[in-house]
């Protein structure tokens, strides 16, 4: 081949290759024809591409092929791969090495095709790669939840919006960082050992930018690559402060006092029977106290729930700070407090602890203005011998703090331990309550009726209607012990219903039966004193057609002196209708004279412990004469009750009282024998009168 036949071929070789570079589609045919004719020195060159071929047809030369007319054809074929066909025509015929070189520029073509077409498949995948990772980009980013990449030694690798938006970091700031810088405490461990706990769900805290910890929900993945070698971890945090808190606050309601912030009874049994466990591996005792206050009711009753709160807050307050760390104080319920005690030496130490907590007490506490003063009786019960587990040991406690109030002469220093004997008398208190609850359905209540006397005239004015119990085994049960257990238990409710319910359907059948009419007393508790009673008053009196001036309602002092607004509302409602109201019980509370006069009552009853000491004791004297004059001043009629001496009639005769009730003149009677005496009564002579 001569030097200018060379220099041709690689001139035409460099101008393929550029063209493959440069050109796609029909310039690069184009251009491709016009090569082979410059190199074959022909007037005519063309490139016919594989797609333009007729039919589409694999070559069947593998060499140069001369036509009829002169021309030459050369197909393009790379590794069984047919991208078209060289044509040149329009010179005679082509000597041997020219049909060389035209095969040569057919196969540097094809290499050069077949080279551009991996690449171009290449470069379409891979940006087929970029877009589909573009995509999942955004799809990460648009997830509410953060989502971190780190290696297996825990730096982060990726970082998506959602992480952003959770923690503050962009993702420059915080990829390459390891992920303990989010950590609550950077000094603690990798302790969340990713790498081995792949898969797992925690909850954990962690840390803003700004500083703030909050708490978030970890899910925790291995990223492996393809071979399932184990590269790194993926994390899904998602912040779940808000529930924590809701949690947090559903715990605190669930097992402290609201009030106090103390523990509540349920987490007071938890805490005392771990206690007791570590007591009993120890071998040592512990203690369970259980504390009433005393005078708390009287206070919450006259000055008002918002004065008792405080008052209980402050107690909460000094019994925490006279225990130790160890020790668990609980506010039970309205006044009860228990403590419980581990790891003590001898029995006296709960003793000891008693007299701390009495001790707290001793000055006085100023709520609004007041000067307050409470103090504790307090029951204990010992671990093991008094029980093994917190509640056994606190009933033990509650019996023994009983018995410590109602025994000792000064109630605020007073300190029992559980004894067997004390579990007697509960279990046959707790009998009593079961028999009254019975008696309440099946008619052994009664009432019996204690005539009310004019003083002045003898004539027998009203009576009194009072609850008697007739046992079934016992007989008559004393009012005394049955009362109180009602209102302690709050069946006194129920059974003022009743009293309410039978004394005026035998008002009524009184009234039928054409008896002069009289005030029937009707004592009300404090726990019915409510905003229903006027309602089931006035449905009880249309119910029995009973006129309103048969019925009186007793109220204790101490009723009136909580929530005086809504107290005298309900009074007028009951006074609207003609139901007359008698203050129980006058003297002993803590009437207020400002309050005493708004209260639209008709009668004030001195009583009893004021009438016993007349006419020897000087200040029962001075009392009930105070009382008596009082009640002019008011126009209020005044009544003394347990009359029981002439000496004490004449004195209250004297002093200008209206009305008077006790043994001297009639003993409680029941219904029949109330009202025989009623009818020789006012059948009598009135000026001869009933007392000589």
């Amino acid at each position: 081949m001569s030097t200018h036949a060379s220099a041709a071929y690689m001139h035409a070789s460099a101008a393929v290759c550029e063209a493959v570079l440069r050109l796609r589609g029909p310039a690069l045919w184009e251009e491709l024809g016009r090569i082979a004719s410059d190199l074959m020195q022909a007037p005519h060159g063309k490139f016919i591409p594989s797609d333009l071929t007729p039919g589409g047809l694999p070559p069947v030369h593998s060499g140069p092929v001369e036509s009829a007319a002169g021309g030459l054809m050369q197909d393009v074929v790379r590794d069984s791969q047919y991208f078209g066909s060289f044509h040149v025509c329009g010179r005679g015929s082509f000597e041997e090495h020219e049909k060389q070189q035209f095969s040569s520029l057919a196969t540097l073509t094809a290499s050069l095709l077949q080279i551009h077409s991996v690449a171009q498949r290449s470069t379409h995948a891979f940006v087929q790669v970029e877009a589909q990772l573009a995509h999942q980009t955004q799809i990460l980013d648009h997830l509410h939840e953060s989502v971190v990449t780190m290696d297996l030694n825990g730096y982060i690798t990726s970082w998506n919006k959602g992480a952003e938006r959770l923690f503050g970091y962009s993702a420059i700031e915080a990829v390459g960082r390891h992920i303990l810088f989010l950590y609550e405490d950077e000094d603690t461990a990798f302790r969340d050992n990713f790498a081995e706990y792949g898969g797992r769900m925690m909850e954990v805290r962690r840390r803003k930018k700004n500083g703030e910890v909050f708490w978030a929900s970890l899910s925790l993945s291995q990223l492996c690559d393809l071979e399932e070698r184990p590269i790194g971890m993926i994390a899904y945090l998602t912040d779940i402060t808000e529930r924590k808190q809701a949690e947090e606050r559903l715990h605190h309601l669930a097992y402290y006092d609201a009030l106090t912030g103390l523990p509540n009874r349920t987490l007071l049994t938890k805490l005392v029977d771990q206690g007791l466990s570590v007591t009993l591996r120890n071998q040592s005792i512990a203690g369970v106290l259980f504390i009433d206050l005393n005078r708390f009711k009287v206070i919450n009753d006259t000055l008002g729930r918002s004065v008792g709160d405080e008052l209980l807050k402050e107690v909460a307050r000094r019994f925490r700070a006279v225990l130790r760390e160890q020790d668990v104080v609980a506010r039970l319920t309205g006044d009860e407090f228990a403590v419980g005690l581990f790891d003590l030496g001898q029995h006296f130490e709960a003793t000891t602890v008693a007299q701390k907590l009495q001790a707290s007490l001793i000055d006085p506490i100023l709520v609004d203005g007041h000067v307050l003063r409470v103090g504790a009786s307090i029951g204990i019960s010992v671990f093991p011998q008094d029980g093994t587990d917190a509640e056994s040991l606190l009933r033990q406690a509650d019996i023994a703090m009983a018995r410590a109030k109602a025994d000792a002469e000064n109630p605020d220093d007073s300190v029992a331990y559980y004894s067997q004997d004390m579990n007697q008398t509960m279990l046959e208190r707790m009998r009593l309550e079961h028999g009254l609850r019975h008696a309440l359905g099946h008619g052994e209540l009664l009432l019996h009726y204690q005539p009310k006397y004019a003083v002045d005239t003898g004539r027998i004015i009203g009576a009194e209607a009072l609850v008697r119990w007739r046992h079934a085994e016992r007989g008559l049960v004393p009012p005394a012990e049955f009362i109180p257990l009602a209102e302690s238990t709050g069946l006194v409710v129920q059974v003022g219903e009743w009293v309410l319910e039978t004394a005026c359907a035998q008002a009524a059948a009184w009234q039928r039966a054409g008896l002069r009419p009289f005030r029937l007393a009707v004592n009300v508790s404090a726990r019915e004193f409510t905003s229903m009673l006027p309602g089931r008053v006035k449905n009880t009196l249309e119910r029995y057609e009973l006129d309103p001036a048969w019925l009186e309602l007793e109220i204790t002092e101490s009723t009136l002196m909580h929530n005086i607004e809504r107290v005298i509302t309900i009074m007028d409602r009951l006074t609207a209708m003609g139901v007359a109201l008698s203050l129980d019980d006058f003297g002993t509370g803590y009437s207020s004279l400002s309050y005493l006069k708004r209260f639209p009552i008709h009668t004030l009853k001195i009583d009893r412990s004021f009438t016993t000491g007349i006419p020897n004791d000087s200040n029962d004297c001075a009392i009930a004469s105070t009382i008596i004059n009082m009640g002019r001043q008011l126009k209020h009629r005044v009544i003394a009750e347990g009359v029981e001496t002439q000496e004490q009639l004449n004195f209250l005769r004297e002093s200008g009282c209206d009305e008077v009730q006790g043994y001297l003149l009639s003993r409680p009677l029941d219904a029949r024998a109330f009202e025989k005496l009623l009818r020789e009564n006012q059948d009598a002579d009135q000026a001869d009168g009933v007392y000589v």
